[in-house]
């Protein structure tokens, strides 16, 4: 089964990275992963929509939903270290999307290496 047909909502390089790390994955074990991926993932949207929340009422908010909490208080504090920090962020959204998948994907492949499917 392809993890194109699972998940048709990844972006290109996010389907690449998915593609190698479970291409010797079983049926079963490709849709488990799937399921609990899917679970942990942040849609680049919401990263964007955070974001702009920062120009109009809390900055930071971003920083907290992929894990940089030291981050997400530092721009809580500065107004968004004085804006540009959220800017930056409204440039690179995708890429703080990409690298809080990334990890979580590496997280749930290690995780189901530890616990094999059930049959």
């Amino acid at each position: 089964m392809n993890i194109l047909n699972l998940m048709p909502e990844l972006e290109p390089d996010e389907m690449a990275f998915i593609q190698g790390i479970t291409r010797n994955m079983t049926e079963e074990q490709l849709k488990q992963f799937v399921v609990i991926y899917r679970s942990r993932r942040k849609e680049p949207m919401l990263i964007l929509a955070t974001t702009l929340v920062g120009f109009f009422g809390v900055a930071g908010i971003q920083r907290f939903l992929v894990g940089q909490i030291g981050m997400g208080v530092l721009y809580f504090f500065t107004a968004g270290l004085c804006f540009v920090g959220t800017i930056v962020d409204l440039v690179n959204y995708k890429r703080l999307a990409f690298e809080f998948n990334i990890k979580e994907a590496q997280m749930v492949q290690a995780m189901m290496g530890a616990y094999p499917p059930m049959r």
